[in-house]
């Protein structure tokens, strides 16, 4: 395997040999295994993340991301070939890239995965993606770089993409992958708990009361807590599976209509006259919350949710439901405590 991968940068001239003469200093390989089942090899660059200066460049969030196709009749996924590594790196910085193996000694000429900046320096290059899948909604200019056709998609009512099954009205988990996760028993261990945590917490804002559900588990991955899986543990593990299964496939939103939302009990924001759930939101209580009384706590949520929500409400038309009727007269108090203002 390790001999695929050093032949197939050598011929697409992302490394380079170099003789033993020019070792200054050298870093390890590293196989890792991609989505797709293939390795790939990259270095273990960790050695330099404290040397270049961070380069400060916002990447979108998926969420957003997401939100653009909302209204889109046909959607175009175009997926960059081995991204990262169509990008040029600088003469002088090559023999800081370097990595060994029993075949030679190499250095990279394109920027490798593992390093501090190429994601945001990526981002710069092409600030209409999100890492190496593009979604399009109009026409695209010429970029002069290489694609993968295989993982391309052209003129789609519906596509897969960022690991959501995508179309202009709606957005829905890759139940491909939740099969997957379907078939996992209860972890034994930490590390286990929190890889299986970590699937479902992608997809929370699909799942009603995610943190509700899973605050036992996420307990249980504590450090001053014994790992022991009881009935409470075992049934919340289970019910995080069924809800992936079971939750509604929520709308993307359409900004020209009026928003609803119910911040603490039913946590979604709710698309009129549509009438369909764009996203749930959760959070636990930290220790100082959980002692709040009812229309403190009422409060504290609805102050959250607006401001987890501010993307989709600022600028427009919306209304807020909520279960304690104490909080009306907060509007006509001339005067309040100090922690109810904040």
């Amino acid at each position: 395997m390790e001999y695929h991968n050093i032949n197939e940068l050598l011929d697409m001239d992302v490394i380079r040999k170099i003789g033993l003469n020019e070792v200054v200093e050298i870093l390890t390989p590293v196989l890792i295994t991609w989505h797709d089942g293939k390795s790939r090899l990259c270095g273990d660059f960790r050695s330099l993340y404290n040397y270049p200066k961070a380069e400060r460049y916002p990447i979108p969030r998926i969420p957003h991301s997401l939100d653009k196709l909302a209204k889109a009749k046909y959607i175009t996924k175009i997926d960059f070939m081995k991204g990262l590594q169509q990008n040029g790196v600088k003469p002088n910085s090559m023999k800081l890239l370097r990595i060994i193996c029993h075949m030679s000694i190499y250095d990279y000429t394109r920027m490798p995965f593992g390093i501090k900046n190429a994601p945001a320096h990526f981002q710069k290059m092409m600030n209409t993606i999100f890492q190496e899948e593009i979604l399009v909604l109009s026409k695209c200019t010429p970029i002069n770089l290489k694609i993968s056709l295989k993982k391309c998609n052209f003129g789609q009512q519906e596509l897969l993409a960022l690991e959501h099954k995508v179309s202009g009205l709606s957005l829905a988990i890759d139940q491909n992958k939740v099969a997957a996760v379907l078939q996992k028993p209860v972890q034994k261990n930490i590390k286990e708990m929190q890889s299986f945590l970590g699937f479902p917490s992608y997809y929370r804002s699909h799942i009603k009361s995610f943190f509700h559900i899973s605050s036992s588990l996420y307990k249980l991955c504590s450090k001053d807590v014994v790992f022991k899986i009881t009935k409470e543990r075992r049934d919340a593990y289970e019910r995080i599976k069924h809800e992936m299964t079971k939750t509604p496939v929520p709308i993307l939103p359409d900004f020209e209509l009026p928003f609803r939302g119910s911040p603490y009990q039913r946590q979604i924001v709710d698309g009129e006259p549509r009438g369909g759930v764009i996203c749930y939101i959760s959070r636990q209580l930290k220790d100082s919350e959980a002692r709040y009384g009812a229309t403190q706590t009422e409060f504290l949520c609805l102050v959250w949710a607006l401001e987890k929500l501010h993307s989709y409400l600022e600028g427009a038309v919306f209304e807020v439901y909520i279960e304690c009727t104490a909080l009306k007269s907060l509007l006509n108090i001339k005067t309040t405590n100090r922690h109810m203002l904040r």
